[in-house]
């Protein structure tokens, strides 16, 4: 089997992660691979932020879980040091499929590093708001941006939960 279907069987969404920051170079690596997701018209319109600041990745934590409509309890990035959020540029049709594959990137390359990852949602609730917004400007980035969703990142604490196991009859063969 080659090496990326073994990543791709292997991948699971983690729940439980480690405090300890990753590598740099590893987290490095795994944008890189977000960078190349390929894009509609090679527009290459998603754009990530890496929130390695634990400041700004609890704030980010406690504003994911009032989206919801709820008070603060619970960390819905499981503990996870890093939080890779990818923006899709509005102008852009595709901006919600090409975000989707930069994730699927990121996660696929965490996996090959041996680290664990999970994509969380409610990105798009949060760059709605004003503070977010403002976020976006006081880094410089200029633009209308959706949020896309929450690649967290880091250290696998305890064991990789198993597969599910996959539901039949999902491929239909036209000769």
């Amino acid at each position: 089997m080659n090496e990326v279907m073994e990543c791709i069987l292997k991948r699971r969404s983690i729940r439980k992660f480690k405090a300890e920051m990753p590598k740099k170079e590893d987290i490095d690596q795994i944008i890189e691979a977000g960078l190349y997701a390929p894009s509609g018209h090679g527009l290459q319109s998603s754009i990530i932020l890496a929130v390695t600041n634990k400041e700004l990745r609890d704030k980010i934590s406690r504003d994911n879980y009032r989206v919801v409509g709820r008070e603060v309890n619970t960390d819905p990035f499981y503990g996870a040091p890093v939080i890779l959020v990818v923006l899709g540029d509005k102008s852009s049709s595709n901006r919600v499929y090409d975000g989707s594959l930069v994730m699927e990137n990121m996660m696929l390359t965490a996996t090959s590093l041996g680290l664990g990852s999970i994509w969380i949602n409610r990105a798009r609730e949060e760059f709605e708001t004003d503070e977010y917004k403002q976020l976006l400007k006081d880094l410089g980035i200029e633009g209308e941006w959706e949020g896309i969703g929450h690649c967290a990142i880091g250290y696998i604490d305890g064991e990789i939960p198993e597969a599910a196991p996959r539901k039949p009859g999902r491929v239909y063969y036209i000769d």
